[in-house]
């Protein structure tokens, strides 16, 4: 049985197709030349009407500018409370003084194990503070400080405290 040449079949049956004939543009080259022609006489009129509309907007400025001459004077403004401020007299409660001392106390760790509390203690100790660990029904020891009479001195010592790498410190209105 003799063998197929399918690439070879394929050309047998098809014919070549003829190249187009190229043919020059003339339609599309008249519309461009007119386009071209168009845009050159749009910017030939411009040239011809720039002097025309610079001198109305010359016009239109100096007028603008005569205009903003003819304002009347801005009156001199009266402020009342220039007079009356220094007859004006504040009353300021002071609340702290009337309030009963309150004392503050600064935490730095709650444990569950005593042998913890006891090493912050002792870390605490180190920086020239003392610390008390307080045991609340048997379960949970804090580190406390104080108490302090204001806040400036319980900030003061948890300054202290912080560049000596103790962080976590809390100031509270607490009771013993």
């Amino acid at each position: 049985m003799p063998q197929k040449d399918y690439v070879a079949r394929g050309q047998n049956n098809k014919q070549a197709p003829v190249p187009a004939k190229s043919k020059f543009p003339i339609f599309s080259m008249i519309i461009i030349l007119a386009l071209v022609a168009g845009f050159a006489y749009f910017l030939w009129s411009l040239k011809e009407n720039a002097p025309a509309q610079q001198k109305a907007l010359v016009a239109e400025t100096t007028k603008k500018q005569k205009s903003e001459d003819d304002l009347p004077e801005i009156p001199e403004e009266e402020w009342e409370f220039i007079k009356s401020l220094p007859e004006y007299t504040v009353e300021i409660e002071n609340k702290q003084q009337d309030d009963p001392i309150i004392l503050r106390l600064m935490q730095c760790g709650s444990f569950r194990k005593k042998s913890q509390a006891e090493e912050l203690r002792a870390r605490i100790a180190f920086q020239g503070l003392e610390a008390q660990v307080k045991t609340k029904s048997g379960r949970w020891y804090r580190v406390i400080l104080g108490p302090y009479e204001n806040k400036r001195l319980a900030e003061k010592d948890r300054h202290t405290l912080q560049r000596a790498k103790i962080i976590g410190c809390k100031i509270w209105n607490w009771n013993l």
